[in-house]
Order: C-alpha cells, then structure tokens, then sequence
C-alpha cells in the first residue's frame, strides 16, 4: 500500500500560517512525523488562501524536499504550479490529478511523462461525479487511454474512484469498491487503484471509525494507495492488518511492529 499523507496542505490553518511567514520548522516536522508514521509519499498543496501559489509551492517542495526523500504528490489545479513543483522533486512526484476532461487529459498527461512522474486520474469530467461503477469504470478507461497514447505506463497510473462523504452520498461507497474491483480488469498490467480517503467521512460524527471501517473494505477491493492522515495510529494498523490477512505480508507475532520497521 502507498501511503501518502495528507497534513501538507493550505487548508489546514497550522500549514497555511507557516507558508505565510515562511515557516520552515512546521513544515519539515509535518514531513518527518509523516514518514515516520509510515507516508511514503507525501500530499503537497498550498491551499485556496495563497496569494501566490507558484512562489509557495516553489518554498513547499524546496523545504520539504530538503529535508526527507519521500515522493511528493503535486496537488494543485493550476498547470504553471504543477510544473513548476514537478520540476523542483528529487524523487519521482506525483502528479494530483487530472480527470477524465480531455482538455485536463491533454495538459496533464505529457507532463506526467515529461517529468517521469505518477499520475491519479479522478473518475469524473464536467458534468460531475457519476453515481455508478459503470459510468466511473468508463471515464477510467478513458484516461487509461490518454496515458498509453502519452507513454504513461500503467504502474505510474493511480485511478481515483473519487469518494463522497457517505452522509450525503451513501449509495456512492459501494459503487466506489466495484469501481476498484473493475479497474483491474481493464488491461493487462492494470492500472493502480487510489482514494482520498478522509473524503469519505466528511461531516459526519464517527469520522475514525468510518474512515478506518471503508479503508479495510477498498483494501480487500484491491485498493493500492490512499491519501490519509498517517497520525492516526488505529488507522495505520487496520492498514497492516488487512494486508496481512490478504496475504500481503508474512505473519509474524510482532507484525505491527516489523512493519514500521521496513
């Protein structure tokens, strides 16, 4: 499972104070707590309040790469900044995300194989998310098909089945699993599988719960990444857990502990 962590992102008041004042000490102790908490790649996002996103994710990825060699995932909606922190990673990036829009598709796509980079491609255009697995596992195919026609092999391709809160959005969990299922029948080898997962738990009372009980389902669907807070330690070791008992790993007495060892 590719952890990426979520707690570098400019919507969250603590990360947008410190790319105000140009905080050095918050953002490398978020990147390092991540990492050590199992990230092994890390979400980077100036958020909506920056004034000038290019100059801050310019400071972000600079800051954090110095200061840890996990991946960064690029997470903005503007070209110039996702190139412009594409080209600064030292690891292989990120590229969060595209949808199934053709214009998106047609920017996005050849800059994920300009910078050898990942891609997550959100399973949704213009007219919005879609309700059913099907009409997901189309857009999906789609997207599968601009990266092969870009040169984007399938391992660098995350296909996210895009999660809604489950307070207003219920009947889109389930619709979401067989979407991953689904996914890795498409070609041969197929592409990977992502969420944002604390989506799923939006607004809702048992965010913990939710977020760890939908986060053990995907998994046994064949989920291969999620976008998470990598601090919730219950959440981890549900992660570990369900990959053990799908034979993901050897098990041993002390498997927790072996695998934050790795």
């Amino acid at each position: 499972m590719l952890v990426i962590g979520e707690l570098i992102n400019g919507m969250f008041k603590n990360v947008e104070k410190a790319i105000k004042e140009r905080d050095k000490d918050v953002i490398i102790a978020l990147a390092k707590k991540q990492v050590a908490a199992g990230s092994q790649a890390l979400d980077v996002n100036v958020g909506p309040a920056s004034e000038d996103p290019l100059k801050d994710m310019e400071w972000l990825v600079t800051t954090i790469a110095g200061a840890t060699n996990a991946r960064l995932c690029i997470d903005t909606t503007k070209l110039a900044v996702m190139e412009k922190g594409l080209s600064l990673c030292k690891t292989k990036a990120i590229v969060n995300s595209t949808s199934g829009q053709k214009e998106k598709l047609d920017a996005l796509m050849p800059l994920a194989k300009k910078y050898n980079a990942s891609i997550i491609g959100l399973t949704m255009t213009s007219k919005g998310i879609p309700q059913d697995a099907a009409s997901r596992v189309e857009i999906a195919t789609q997207i599968i098909m601009a990266a092969q026609e870009n040169g984007v092999e399938m391992e660098d391709l995350f296909i996210d089945a895009v999660i809604l809160p489950v307070n207003v959005a219920q009947p889109h969990a389930k619709e979401v699993l067989e979407t991953i299922r689904q996914v890795k029948m498409l070609c041969d080898p197929a592409p990977k599988t992502v969420l944002g997962l604390s989506n799923v738990s939006q607004g809702t009372r048992f965010r913990p719960l939710i977020n760890r009980t939908f986060f053990t389902m995907a998994i046994a669907a064949g989920l291969d990444a999620a976008i998470l807070d990598p601090l919730d330690k219950e959440l981890m070791d549900e992660m570990i857990t369900a990959e053990l008992l799908l034979e993901k790993s050897i098990y041993c007495e002390s498997y927790l502990e072996a695998y934050r060892k790795k």
